[in-house]
């Protein structure tokens, strides 16, 4: 690799780690199919056995990114630091646990120190390694070796094509679990509340406006009486939801609709039942449909605000476009915000015409 073209050698750097995935990938054999049966094994599960994972140095950092993957598809793991786990740490390995064991040369002396007390303590141990006569190959239930690798590094011994495939592995070893078990998006969400992605995965729901904070009125009352007692204690919403003698939403008013009658000089109509002048059969959400689902209605339709109704067709809430600022990213709901703001023929968006 020549260090001349900066790029250039960074490109060959990726290349050279890609080229030691493949390598990884071809390897693979039945070792794998013993690992994905220990770790999904019902009766070791029921019996509280979870994934615990160990490593030293970079094979560490590696185990703490896998630890995270698995628990947030599915499986029950933590990372047992090798050092720590040698004065007390080990307490809290189950005897239903399965420990894997990260070390690319396989003979990591912090590792083979708790080959035995882990052997007495844990339910089975699996190595991941690219040595196969290595200690840690011959002495765990499982080995996965992904044989040897040349390091990209230009000193060749910086981990590198190691790590990366311990990562690989590592994620193979997760996803394989999480496609067997058939996770759905809902589960994984139920471990993602919170963050970017939690927000892209949550509910309207948990974004929506409810209770004091949406504005509800008759369909038959007059855009007068309406906007009188449209006094509320909560957040305010630009959006007067109307609704038939059982509940059921009918159409849309926004306080935007009522600027435009004034500034047309309809003041007539003011006195007149509101469903005169209301949009008819507004877009609306289900009440648990996905927030991101909602952004995509209200960037499509080019919204202010929607509704939320439940199995009847009854307003449980409404969304308001600053409500889902994040859920999807604060440049395109801002995007989005602009494009509402422009003139269009989407009879919800520009409700008198």
């Amino acid at each position: 690799m020549s260090a001349h073209d900066p790029c250039s050698f960074a490109r060959e750097v990726i290349r050279a780690e890609a080229r030691a995935l493949e390598v990884a990938a071809n390897r693979l054999d039945d070792q794998f199919l013993k690992v994905l049966e220990l770790l999904s094994d019902p009766a070791r599960l029921a019996a509280g056995g979870r994934l615990g994972i160990t490593g030293v140095g970079k094979s560490a950092d590696i185990g703490q990114k896998l630890a995270g993957t698995l628990n947030s598809t599915g499986t029950r793991s933590y990372v047992l630091d090798a050092t720590r786990a040698v004065h007390g740490d080990l307490g809290m390995v189950h005897p239903q646990d399965v420990m894997v064991l990260l070390s690319h040369s396989g003979e990591s002396d912090e590792l083979l120190r708790l080959l035995f007390p882990l052997r007495e303590m844990a339910k089975a141990l699996i190595g991941i390694t690219s040595n196969p006569k290595s200690t840690l190959a011959l002495k765990t239930d499982v080995a996965l070796v992904y044989g040897p690798l040349d390091e990209v590094c230009p000193l060749g011994l910086a981990p590198s094509a190691s790590t990366t495939t311990m990562l690989a592995l590592g994620d193979a070893i997760a996803f394989s679990l999480s496609h067997a078990r058939e996770l759905t998006s809902d589960q994984f969400a139920r471990f993602h509340p919170a963050g970017t992605l939690g927000r892209k995965l949550s509910r309207v729901d948990t974004v929506m406006r409810q209770g004091r904070d949406m504005r509800v009125a008759s369909a038959g009352e007059t855009v007068r009486k309406v906007f009188a007692q449209a006094r509320q204690l909560g957040r305010r919403t630009g959006a007067v939801m109307l609704v038939d003698e059982q509940g059921i939403l009918r159409g849309l008013f926004t306080d935007s609709d009522l600027a435009r009658l004034i500034e047309q000089r309809r003041e007539n109509d003011l006195d007149r039942p509101i469903r005169a002048v209301m949009t008819r059969e507004p877009a609306t959400v289900a009440l648990g449909s996905r927030s991101h689902e909602a952004m995509d209605l209200m960037r499509r339709r080019k919204l202010s605000e929607l509704p939320v109704v439940d199995a009847e067709g009854r307003p449980v809430g409404i969304l308001d476009i600053t409500d889902l600022l994040g859920v999807t990213g604060l440049y395109s709901v801002l995007d989005a915000q602009e494009e509402a703001d422009k003139d269009t023929l989407d009879p919800q968006a520009r409700r008198v015409a």
